[in-house]
């Protein structure tokens, strides 16, 4: 039953949007033709920054450059608490959301879900942001050149909730 109801739920809100717009006297259709047009030139305008971005990511991971960052980052992680298992994952989340989740899928087969690195995995991918895709896709789609400062910003966050996982799953399993 919930099965069903759970399926019409996007129908029926297309229906109320027609129906509310028909009777406030909207021309829905030309408006969903106006949307749409406007949806294919943000695509177009955000291409090539999307393009770049998907680019530049394969060529950190291909090149082994991110294998050379995680090995100056391990004193620094290390030294914080965090375990290394999940450097890989830490370095892969800012840059891509389906890189992250094929790391953080091999993290829980290997160590599982109820230890302190799966734990602490699930928890960095619930609050960290893919913030380079981000920043690049929504930027781009403005046209906003300058991301200086929400870049440092986004990644103190990161950082941030990253210790916070840590520090919390380590509180709750001792």
């Amino acid at each position: 039953m919930i099965g069903y109801i759970l399926k019409g739920i996007i129908p029926l809100i297309i229906v109320l949007v027609i129906i509310y717009g028909a009777i406030n006297g909207v021309k829905v259709y030309e408006c969903f033709v106006e949307g749409a047009k406007d949806g294919i030139h943000i695509c177009l305008r955000i291409f090539p920054y999307l393009l770049a971005m998907i680019l530049a990511v394969k060529v950190f991971r291909e090149s082994g450059a991110m294998d050379y960052l995680m090995y100056f980052i391990n004193p620094v992680v290390k030294f914080v608490g965090i375990p290394v298992e999940i450097v890989p994952l830490i370095l892969i989340k800012p840059l891509s959301g389906s890189g992250a989740l094929g790391v953080y899928s091999d993290i829980i087969k290997q160590y599982g879900a109820d230890t302190s690195i799966g734990l602490i995995s699930s928890i960095i991918m619930g609050s960290t942001e893919t913030i380079f895709y981000t920043v690049t896709v929504y930027f781009g789609a403005v046209g906003i050149k300058k991301v200086r400062h929400t870049v440092w910003a986004a990644v103190m966050a990161d950082l941030v909730a990253i210790i916070v996982a840590t520090f919390i799953v380590k509180l709750l399993i001792l």
